[in-house]
């Protein structure tokens, strides 16, 4: 018994020596600095023989909350640097578009670089707004159908949408024509938003799958109806007299009006600034909408409401466009990818990006088709956006970009 008792004394006293070792070792570590106190505790098992493994050295203090401070910085500059771009493009665009022009030569009409003045600058200044405010339109409607469709190949042109708003034009005017009508943009307008609704709301239900849209339905779904829908129009031109037939093959090829009318324009920038409105005051919830639905759900964000109000809005400014301007294609999926390029995936950079990159889009491709002249006029501005989009498109899908 006796050796009982000292054998506890010794396990006593070495567990009392190695409390008061890792007590001295605690406090040698909260001295050492900048190294951590967990560190230095681990550094003491070391110390004292226990055969702990080598712990990494901590960062110095602050250096976590230095990192997350600077990346929303960083962030910020991004977008900056982004909106930047952007704008220096819409800025040189539109100063080549003022500063470039035809004008009276003896024996005919020759092209002049210079700073006009007198009511050529207020007509070319018109022409500029108006490429700006239908490409802003189409900008946005091509983020909002991206959005709605959680698609990256969405936009009114490529499913079919501008088509399907044209077609609707086209009936408005045989319609006139058959009943004499008077000529009514307003009547142009709702025919060409009743057919780009109509459009849309059958590619989105061709194209539904059972995770989703599936892309590439969505694409041949597109394809079809507007084919379907161009087919439609080409039989409309039959049906109206030949100098109604001239205006409407024009307009078909989307072409900027050469002398814009204020009043319908002062209407398509109203519907353009609500529609940005609309789609800012939402952006949160945009951003959450491109989740699961069940995710959506769960932070409470309407989808049938918000997806609603995503259709509709699509659809007017796609079909105020096509009233206005014809289809003009591609404007309407380049610019929310250039804008999701510079700026970031989040809406509430992303809607005025989008509206900001259609609008330079436009405005840059209707300056530079005021020095490409074949002979027999200039091309409309709606073939240059198919020429310069169409490879800019093939460019996206060869990256991966709708991955």
């Amino acid at each position: 018994m006796h050796r009982a008792f000292r054998r506890g004394d010794r396990r006593a006293w070495a567990d009392d020596r190695a409390r008061r070792d890792g007590e001295r070792c605690g406090r040698r570590a909260d001295a050492r600095a900048p190294r951590a106190r967990s560190v230095g505790r681990e550094g003491c098992a070391r110390d004292l023989g226990l055969g702990a493994a080598r712990a990494p050295v901590a960062e110095p203090r602050g250096g976590g909350e230095a990192r997350r401070a600077g990346a929303p910085r960083r962030g910020r500059a991004v977008k900056r640097r982004g909106f930047a771009i952007l704008l220096a493009f819409l800025v040189v665009g539109a100063l080549l578009r003022v500063a470039v022009g035809p004008v009276a030569v003896d024996g005919g009409i020759a092209l002049r670089l210079g700073v006009p003045s007198g009511e050529v600058l207020s007509l070319r200044g018109l022409s500029v707004l108006s490429a700006l405010v239908v490409g802003a339109a189409l900008g946005l409607s091509g983020l909002s159908l991206q959005t709605l469709l959680r698609n990256p190949l969405a936009s009114p042109f490529v499913l079919g949408i501008s088509s399907g708003a044209g077609f609707g034009v086209a009936c408005v005017l045989v319609l006139g024509y058959l009943f004499a009508w008077g000529g009514n943009w307003v009547g142009e307008a709702f025919g060409a938003v009743t057919g780009a609704a109509v459009a849309l709301a059958i590619v989105s239900r061709f194209g539904r799958g059972g995770d989703g849209h599936d892309p590439t339905t969505l694409v041949l779904a597109g394809v079809i109806l507007g084919s379907i829908f161009s087919a439609g129009t080409v039989l409309a031109e039959h049906l109206v007299p030949h100098g109604l037939r001239g205006d409407l093959l024009s307009w078909m090829a989307g072409r900027l009006p050469e002398i814009p009318d204020r009043g319908i324009l002062g209407l398509v920038a109203a519907v353009v600034v609500l529609a940005w409105l609309s789609l800012a005051a939402r952006a949160r919830a945009l951003d959450v909408s491109m989740l699961s639905d069940d995710e959506a759900r769960s932070s409470g964000v309407m989808l049938a409401g918000l997806r609603g109000n995503l259709f509709w809005t699509g659809g007017i400014l796609a079909g105020v466009a096509v009233a206005y301007a014809g289809p003009i294609g591609f404007v309407g999926l380049v610019g929310p990818h250039l804008a999701r390029r510079l700026l970031g995936p989040h809406h509430a950079a992303l809607v005025p990006g989008s509206a900001l990159a259609g609008a330079a889009l436009l405005v840059t491709a209707d300056a530079a088709r005021q020095v490409i002249d074949l002979g027999s006029g200039r091309l409309p501005v709606g073939v240059l956006t198919a020429l310069a989009g169409g490879p800019a498109f093939l460019w996206l899908l060869r990256k991966g970009a709708f991955r």
